[in-house]
């Protein structure tokens, strides 16, 4: 076995090329393990100080066939020399089990021109015939076409190690990314272990095996090493994804029950709380559907506590009577909606941001919700202690936007140094004065008191049906829309303590880019890239959708020109059915243009894939260059 510093030796002889980043995908059967290779790797690039993002590249097929186009799954890794914000353009280096997988990349335009691929070489010589001949028609095929094919024996060099090649694989692709990209394999190494950590101490021996190897056979048979130079962080970091995140911010929130329903792509945030939550006197409920998942959550609620729910789009469907329930009553009650493409069941695996109109509008009747989206995963994890204190002082309904890249994305952010102030104050059960009612509303905020079970002099009967103060069913006139008024107040009431956002740039200028959620990074880069050339561009991203800030329509009014960049459906005024009566424009774009009156354009994509700084770039560029009165 090769040892750290032979290792360490033998990748200090090449010469490495210095970047400013580079974007690498592991690419491979369903299976297979890419994803938890390029997780590895992401760990240890962040460990070494580089900025890291990584996207999933997930099948929309539970088991799909393997060599299939369609089946492709894996990861790509953005590594930087300082933060990244999001997933960048197009890969720089892929490393692929095999061309069929490989080829839905290059299809679908994924991989820079003259990028280079490291390529399983087993299927030159495999039995079936059709196999060789797809392999070999395909390596000469990428090689007319200017990418750089370097074949390479993970089967033969594993199997010297492993019985089961396809079990070891990944572990080995590590060590070949590692050398590189000059980690230093004792970086690798702990990975490693960590990685296996749960398991017998055989099984981290040979995946330790494995990975040097694959660092020995890069370093040997390799002509080009890269390096992306690092700067160490002065505060201790941690390397989660958007789920993860969400569910650490579950525990320090306080909350202590969390109901739901598997749904992708949330589901893995309830994986990890199932995992730890009990340590801490929380509890996990999977119920048998989406409905009594709400339902639930807000029987815990009304008993005094706040839960939290978690869900994707069609589950979000299901539970909205229920949320209409907890909003009558006035109930505390946190529901994420980690977004995936639509309608109906539409693409589980993939990203979008669909779920907008839905959240702030969706109910029969009216039934005001504070909603906000996060941004980028340190966000995820402070959003959670934001809503649950915005639920139980407002006794409110707070929904949380994430999405499908956002889910499964990782990025390194401070270590979170706990504060007391997080947690859910202790639940009042001191009696209830003589005479308060469980709705007596302030006419200036529309707030009520909580009124907890078991308090003294507390007792009512709760509905969902109209009522009055008393909580009594009240059919009169005059009562509902007292009723009406003041849930309606609360949400003005918080709009009152939010501040402004600020703008990513000058504060006035040619062309304001609005967005919301996980474009952030994205839209930002764009913007900085064109702001380098000397245009006057800017950017605006929303926290808070419902209700939105103050201050907004005045940063709108300094702009010549306002459009937002988001992923959902708009339609384009180039079909030639489409004109200004009959467009529909994305859905911030709507809210924006009924609420401040100004003419927003936008620009959305729905192609279930992150959208890039290259396309946003293009498409700011085209607006500036446009006449002043188009669209």
């Amino acid at each position: 076995m090769n040892d750290t510093a032979t290792l360490s030796r033998r990748a200090a002889a090449r010469d490495a090329i210095l970047l400013d980043e580079h974007i690498v995908e592991v690419i491979s059967d369903s299976g297979a393990g890419a994803q938890r290779c390029g997780q590895s790797l992401g760990a240890i690039a962040a460990r070494t100080g580089n900025g890291i993002w990584t996207t999933e590249i997930i099948p929309a097929e539970i088991q799909p066939p393997a060599r299939s186009v369609a089946g492709a799954s894996g990861i790509r890794i953005r590594m930087g020399s300082r933060r990244v914000t999001n997933g960048g353009d197009e890969t720089d280096l892929v490393v692929a089990f095999n061309e069929q997988v490989l080829l839905g990349r290059v299809k679908a335009g994924e991989l820079k021109p003259g990028a280079q691929i490291l390529l399983e070489s087993m299927w030159r010589e495999h039995r079936d015939p059709t196999v060789v001949k797809s392999y070999t028609e395909t390596v000469a095929s990428l090689r007319e076409s200017g990418f750089r094919v370097y074949e390479v024996p993970l089967e033969k060099e594993c199997r010297a190690l492993v019985a089961d090649p396809r079990k070891g694989k990944n572990m080995f692709v590590l060590g070949v990314l590692c050398s590189i990209y000059s980690f230093e394999p004792k970086l690798g190494r702990e990975q490693v272990a960590l990685t296996f950590g749960k398991k017998e101490s055989k099984v981290v021996t040979v995946n330790q095996g494995l990975f040097d190897a694959g660092y020995a056979w890069a370093a040997a048979n390799l002509d080009f090493q890269y390096r992306i130079p690092a700067v160490k962080t002065t505060v201790p970091q941690i390397v989660v994804n958007g789920n993860t995140a969400l569910a650490l911010g579950v525990l320090a929130s306080g909350m202590d029950i969390c109901a739901m329903y598997p749904i992708t792509p949330a589901t893995s945030a309830s994986h990890f709380l199932s995992d730890v939550f009990e340590k801490v006197g929380g509890i996990v409920h999977q119920a048998e559907d989406e409905i009594a998942a709400c339902a639930f959550a807000i029987g815990a609620s009304y008993a005094g506590k706040c839960a939290v729910t978690i869900t994707s789009g069609p589950g979000y469907s299901l539970k909205q009577e229920g949320i209409g329930l907890a909003v009558m009553a006035e109930i505390p009650l946190v529901v994420v909606n980690v977004q995936r493409g639509g309608p109906s069941t539409g693409q589980p695996t993939k990203v979008e941001q669909g779920d907008l109109l839905t959240t702030v509008y969706g109910s029969h009747g009216d039934a005001p919700k504070v909603v906000l989206a996060v941004s980028d995963i340190e966000d995820c994890f402070y959003a959670m202690i934001t809503a649950r204190r915005i639920a139980e002082a407002f006794n409110a309904v707070v929904v949380v936007l994430s999405d499908a890249s956002l889910a499964t994305a990782q990025q390194p952010f401070p270590r979170p140094a706990f504060d007391p102030e997080w947690l859910a104050p202790p639940v009042d059960q001191t009696p209830v004065p003589r005479g308060q009612k469980p709705y007596d509303w302030d006419k200036l905020t529309g707030i009520a008191r909580r009124f907890v079970p078991g308090q003294p002099d507390g007792m009512h009967t709760v509905t969902g049906l109209a009522h009055d103060r008393a909580s009594k069913v009240a059919y009169d006139p005059e009562i509902n829309e007292e009723g009406l008024r003041h849930r309606s107040l609360k949400i003005a009431a918080l709009q009152k303590t939010l501040k402004t956002p600020q703008v990513f740039g000058d504060p006035e200028g040619d062309l304001l880019v609005v967005g919301w959620g996980s474009t952030k990074g994205v839209i930002e880069e764009a913007v900085g890239r064109l702001r380098d050339e000397g245009l006057r561009v800017s950017s605006l991203h929303l926290t808070f959708l419902q209700p939105m800030a103050p201050g907004i329509g005045e940063i709108l009014r300094r702009f010549k020109r306002v459009m937002s960049i988001e992923g959902n459906w708009s339609d384009e005024l180039k079909d030639e059915l489409i004109d200004a009566d009959n467009r529909r424009y994305s859905a911030l774009a709507m809210m924006l243009r009924s609420r401040y009156l100004v003419d927003v354009d936008c620009w959305s994509q729905s192609r279930g894939q992150p959208i890039k700084p290259s396309s946003v770039v293009q498409v700011l560029r085209d607006k500036l260059a446009a006449p002043a009165t188009a669209a």
